[in-house]
């Protein structure tokens, strides 16, 4: 859809974050949304990344799931919670009690790194929202491409192994599937070691204290060389998030955890999108992907 025509079917409004991201105004998701509405919700989030709807007051297990499937079939989370209100909805809390507990805190990561192919599309609702506990997001394109050239040349040669093996090696960086935009494939807190140059006379399986050192040089860069680049969302009550988790890192801060006479009870709905790209590297020689088609043919982008 030409973006003019986008624009006029939206029936809210698109506040653009700093980076990366919109806040959406003017829409109740809880209602059932006709499809020229869901489709410039998808093309938004394609676009954006990240879209932050405000004021959803408390979305239904179900509809959640519902809207979810806008953007393909779920693949439920093996962790499961006696109080999530369906079966394919994560339900997480600062208090066992009433959800999962230490979840996001095992390092920046994308959901579903471990599996063949990661989780296209992570959804998240703010059920009940505590006076503090941030979650994090990092926007994987900006940050590869802040890499040094003697960085970039290092994590190209990088392949991640999941601490569940047996799914196999996944390239460090490859291309967003869609956009063909750089990304990356990554848990720092589950990530079992890495093999360098895979597929060719040079491969090799990173000693120890090799992965140790990349482990840390790419927590620096997330923390540290770039923070300038990450959004910082700061729950409000009715929040419900819809983000690209293919292009986004994300991290939830430390105070998430604290407890609930502290800073009241935390609880988060969380569902995900079944993946259906398996990361590759691009060819070399290959068509470019979709948003650099776009870029060359006048199409604006967010900034960033």
């Amino acid at each position: 859809m030409p973006a003019a025509a986008q624009a006029a079917a939206r029936p809210y409004q698109l506040d653009l974050l700093p980076v990366f991201g919109a806040e959406v105004h003017g829409i109740d998701l809880k209602e059932e949304q006709p499809e020229a509405t869901v489709e410039a919700i998808k093309e938004d989030v394609l676009r954006h990344r990240l879209l932050v709807f405000r004021d959803q007051g408390i979305v239904s297990g179900d509809r959640q799931v519902a809207i979810s499937r806008w953007f393909g079939p779920l693949e439920s989370t093996f962790y499961k919670h006696p109080l999530s209100p369906h079966p394919d909805v994560f339900r997480v809390s600062n208090d066992p009690a009433q959800g999962c507990t230490g979840v996001g805190r095992t390092g920046w990561h994308v959901d579903g790194s471990f599996q063949r192919a990661p989780f296209s599309h992570a959804i998240y609702h703010i059920w009940s929202c505590p006076s503090q506990g941030d979650t994090v997001f990092a926007p994987l394109h900006e940050i590869v491409n802040s890499l040094s050239p003697q960085q970039r040349a290092r994590w190209d040669r990088l392949w991640m192994l999941s601490d569940r093996r047996s799914r196999g090696a996944k390239p460090l960086i490859y291309q967003h599937p869609l956009t063909g935009q750089d990304t990356l494939c990554f848990h720092l807190g589950m990530m079992e070691g890495f093999v360098w140059d895979l597929g060719t006379p040079q491969e090799r399986v990173a000693t120890p204290a090799e992965a140790r050192q990349l482990l840390a040089e790419m927590e620096r860069v997330f923390t540290h060389d770039c923070a300038h680049l990450l959004y910082q969302h700061k729950w409000r009550p009715g929040d419900f998030i819809i983000s690209d988790n293919l292009a986004l890192g994300h991290e939830a801060a430390p105070d998430t955890q604290l407890p609930p006479e502290q800073v009241g009870l935390r609880v988060m709905h969380r569902t995900t999108v079944a993946g259906q790209f398996v990361p590759q590297k691009r060819a070399e020689g290959s068509t470019a992907g979709r948003a650099e088609q776009q870029q060359r043919s006048g199409t604006p982008q967010h900034a960033g």
